[in-house]
C-alpha cells in the first residue's frame, strides 16, 4: 500500500497511540507495529524491523524515531512532525500540568506522596536495568563493558563521564567483538534524498558545536537551556531511562531543580502514556531559573527532540550502505552494554540515594520492584500505589 497521508490525518493517527501506548518504548514498538504492519500495511515485516534497527542505532528515543520514520513514509517532513506531536503531547500536557500543580501545590499536599514517587522510581530504574542488562549484557564481555562504563562514569564528573563511557564501550565493541549477522531487511520509503539528509546532518553537527559557544558568548539563559536538552538528546543511547544521568548532571548541581522534583516528575513520567523523553517538558515547567514554566517546558521539549528529526530524517537515505559494515554493528553492540553500565550508575546516585532512607523504603521498593517485574502491573499503577501508601505512612494513618 503505497498511499499517501495528509499531516492532520497521520496527527490524529498518532494522536490516538499517544493517548493509549502505556508500558515504555518496547511496548510502544509493539503497538506501532500491530498498527502499521499488521493493521494499516504501512510497511512490510522486514521494512518495519529495519526502522527499528536503525532507531536502536541512533541516539536518542526510539520509538519516538520510529515514529518520525512512519510518519516520514507517508507524509514527507510535514507527516513526520505530525506524528511526533501526535504522538508526543498527551503525555507532555500531563506532565506540564503535574509540573504546575507541583509548583502550586507541592508544599501544602504533605510529602509522603512525593517520597513515594521517589521510591517508585527505584523500581521503575531497577526495572530498567534487570530488562536491559540480560538483554544486552549476555555474555562476561559485554558484561565486563557494561563495568567499564561505570567507572568511567563514576570517576569523571557530569555528563562528560556518559560521553567517554559510550565512545570507549563503542571503541571496545568495534575491537573485540565478534561479527554480527546481517539481519533481513525492507526498503524505508521515504521522499527524503541524500542532499537534503547530509544537510540535515550538518546541521545536527554545528548546533551540538555551536550551542554551548553561544550560550557562553551571548550569555542567554535560552540557549544555554536549549543546549543542555539538545545535548541530552544528541548523546543518550539506550532510550529514555538513560537520560537520567545526563539531565540529573546538568540540572541538579547548578541548583536549576531540586533532587526531590526532578526524581518527583520522573516517578509520574512513568505513569503517563507516550514517550518518557516528555519528561524534559515537566523539567521545564519545575525549572528554578530562566526560562521556566510553559516557556520552559517549550524550549526542553523541542530541544531534546529536535536531534531525533535531524538524525532520522537525515539518515535514512544512507542507511542501506551504512548498516552492511560490521564494524558499526559492532561498535553499536558495545554501546548497547556501555548504556547499562550508565544506568547502574544513575541508578546507584541519584536514583537510590535520594529515595531509600529507612528499611520501611528498601523493603516498599523491593516490593514495587517485585510487581513490575514478576507480577506484570502496569508501571502507572506501581506508581500510584507507592505515591499512597507512602503519605499514609508518614502521616501515621496505619497506625
Amino acid at each position: 500500500m503505497n498511499c499517501n497521508f495528509s499531516p492532520w490525518a497521520i496527527f490524529l493517527i498518532f494522536l490516538r497511540l499517544g493517548l493509549t501506548s502505556f508500558g515504555g518504548p518496547i511496548a510502544h514498538l509493539g503497538y506501532f507495529r500491530q498498527e502499521f504492519v499488521e493493521r494499516r500495511k504501512w510497511l512490510s515485516e522486514s521494512a518495519y524491523a529495519d526502522l527499528v534497527s536503525l532507531c536502536q542505532f541512533l541516539p536518542g528515543p526510539a520509538s519516538s524515531q520510529v515514529g518520525i520514520g512512519l510518519g516520514l513514509s507517508r507524509g514527507g517532513i510535514p507527516g513526520a512532525i505530525a506524528s511526533w506531536l501526535g504522538f508526543t503531547l498527551p503525555s507532555a500536557i500531563l506532565l506540564i500540568l503535574f509540573g504546575m500543580g507541583l509548583s502550586l501545590f507541592g508544599n501544602t499536599l504533605g510529602s509522603g506522596w512525593l517520597h513515594g514517587l521517589k521510591i517508585a522510581a527505584v523500581a521503575v530504574v531497577a526495572q530498567a536495568l534487570w530488562g536491559m542488562g540480560k538483554n544486552l549484557c549476555p555474555d562476561k564481555m559485554r558484561a565486563s563493558f557494561a563495568l567499564a562504563a561505570a567507572v568511567i562514569a563514576t570517576f569523571i564528573p557530569f555528563s562528560l563521564g556518559q560521553v567517554c563511557a559510550i565512545v570507549a564501550s563503542g571503541i571496545l565493541g568495534w575491537a573485540f567483538l565478534p561479527d554480527a549477522s546481517i539481519s533481513p531487511h525492507g526498503i524505508i520509503q521515504t521522499r527524503t534524498g541524500k542532499k537534503t539528509g547530509v544537510v540535515l546532518l550538518i546541521v545536527f553537527a554545528l548546533l551540538l558545536v555551536l550551542l554551548p559557544i553561544l550560550g557562553t558568548e551571548l550569555d542567554s539563559p535560552v540557549i544555554k537551556f536549549f543546549d543542555i536538552f539538545y545535548r541530552a538528546g544528541s548523546l543518550v543511547f539506550g532510550g529514555g531511562h538513560v537520560v537520567l544521568p545526563l539531565l540529573q548532571s546538568q540540572l541538579i548541581p547548578t541548583g536549576r531543580i531540586s533532587p526531590d522534583v526532578f526524581l518527583a516528575g520522573y516517578g509520574v513520567a512513568q505513569a503517563v502514556p507516550g514517550p518518557l523523553f516528555t519528561f524534559a517538558a515537566y523539567l521545564g515547567v519545575v525549572s528554578n531559573q530562566s526560562p521556566s514554566g510553559l516557556m520552559g517546558a517549550g524550549v526542553a521539549l523541542i530541544a531534546i527532540f529536535l536531534p531525533s528529526f535531524l538524525l532520522v530524517i537525515g539518515i535514512i537515505p544512507f542507511w542501506e550502505q551504512l548498516r552492511r559494515y560490521q564494524g558499526i554493528q559492532r561498535a553499536l553492540i558495545g554501546i548497547n552494554a556501555g548504556v547499562v553500565g550508565i544506568l547502574l550508575v544513575a541508578f546507584y546516585n541519584p536514583v537510590w540515594t535520594s529515595a531509600i532512607h529507612s528499611s520501611t523504603d528498601f523493603c516498599l521498593a523491593a516490593f514495587a520492584f517485585l510487581i513490575l517485574v514478576f507480577w506484570k502491573l502496569p508501571p502507572w499503577l506501581v506508581v500510584f500505589v507507592a505515591a499512597i501508601v507512602t503519605e499514609l505512612l508518614e502521616t501515621h494513618l496505619f497506625y
